[in-house]
């Protein structure tokens, strides 16, 4: 995993980013189909009027790096939305990923196990943002500019889970990943994310987990068409919410169109949630990551012929802005502490 740091104006963050991948021989592959360039162009101007800010920043590595913006832009729209024809684009539309928040009243603990092809995990990336006149943010990506999840300044977390969209439901707008770095950017709490997100003209169906220090936390259930808010469980210890790769609200599952328990994941989401009596228990971060390493039953144990695994695993202290992230499946590697967002 690569771990850069990013600050100044939009524009020269996206020139520094240009020049690595200049330095690194970096070149990418955007074998985009009629439809796709439709829906990215038409997505640019979304993120045009919302996010002008972001723009510049591509437009930064784009005129580094010498390739045409408007075809760039669209191919880092079309991720995490519709990048269906999956051999000749990079990268592939297979998700299988488990974030949730909790607290006990005095702490609040955020989790995330990404899961994807496993070709993604040496290219992944854990980057600080300081952007002028914006939040200071850690974005955790597979891609780059946009991202998974990330921690705020304000103790704000933002993640994205994939939900399957029928194609032609499909609306230009905001992919899920770019709805994750506008928050980071912009909001300060779960309430000013929600104002901030029912603006949006959201792409494809998505779930957007929000939590904050104050204990506060939701999932947005988002489809072109509709968003609705889903609230944490709450019991007398304390509350949890989770979300997986389909829509959990019983009026929402209509509109999700992955045909079926997509990489285990009603099986992940009830372990989450039937996990808070063992979270609460005394040091909630070496809990947290008992239950992201499977111990307290499935979360990333996929079968190898699949192909298909944790590439990253994450826990925010979202008080004291601390991070701890194991780079790679959580059975294997060790979580680490990155302390360069950390008010400690």
């Amino acid at each position: 995993m690569y771990h850069l740091r990013l600050k100044g104006n939009h524009y020269e963050m996206g020139v520094k980013r240009g020049k690595i991948f200049n330095k690194c021989g970096i070149t990418f592959p955007l074998n985009l189909d009629d439809f796709q360039k439709r829906y990215g162009y038409e997505s640019e101007k979304q993120l045009q009027k919302f996010f002008p800010e972001v723009c510049e920043e591509i437009k930064g590595v784009t005129d580094t790096i010498k390739v045409d913006y408007q075809e760039f832009s669209a191919w880092l729209l079309c991720m995490g939305c519709c990048m269906y024809n999956l051999e000749s684009n990079i990268p592939v539309e297979i998700r299988g990923c488990t974030a949730f928040a909790y607290t006990d009243g005095k702490y609040t603990i955020y989790g995330r196990n990404n899961d994807l092809p496993p070709y993604l995990r040496d290219g992944s990336k854990s980057e600080i943002y300081s952007p002028s006149g914006a939040n200071k943010f850690n974005l955790t990506t597979s891609s780059f500019i946009n991202g998974e999840e990330g921690l705020n300044e304000h103790g704000l977390a933002v993640s994205m889970t994939f939900v399957n969209t029928k194609l032609e439901e499909i609306k230009a707008g905001f992919n899920s990943c770019f709805i994750v770095r506008y928050l980071l950017e912009k909001a300060k709490s779960v309430d000013h994310a929600i104002m901030l997100l029912n603006e949006l003209p959201v792409a494809s169906n998505c779930n957007i987990l929000l939590a904050d220090k104050s204990g506060k936390m939701v999932v947005a259930e988002c489809t072109p068409l509709l968003k609705q808010l889903r609230m944490p469980i709450i019991t007398p210890y304390g509350k949890i919410i989770c979300t997986v790769n389909n829509f959990t609200s019983e009026n929402m599952k209509q509109y999700d169109y992955s045909d079926g328990n997509v990489y285990n994941s009603v099986e992940r989401y009830n372990v989450v949630v039937n996990s808070l009596p063992k979270l609460l228990q005394d040091d909630l971060i070496a809990n947290t990551q008992k239950l992201l390493k499977g111990e307290y039953g499935f979360m990333c144990q996929y079968e190898k012929e699949l192909n298909f695994e944790t590439v990253w695993s994450s826990i925010f202290d979202l008080d004291n802005l601390c991070i701890y992230r194991a780079e790679g499946s959580p059975i294997k590697k060790k979580f680490i502490e990155d302390k360069r967002l950390c008010k400690k």
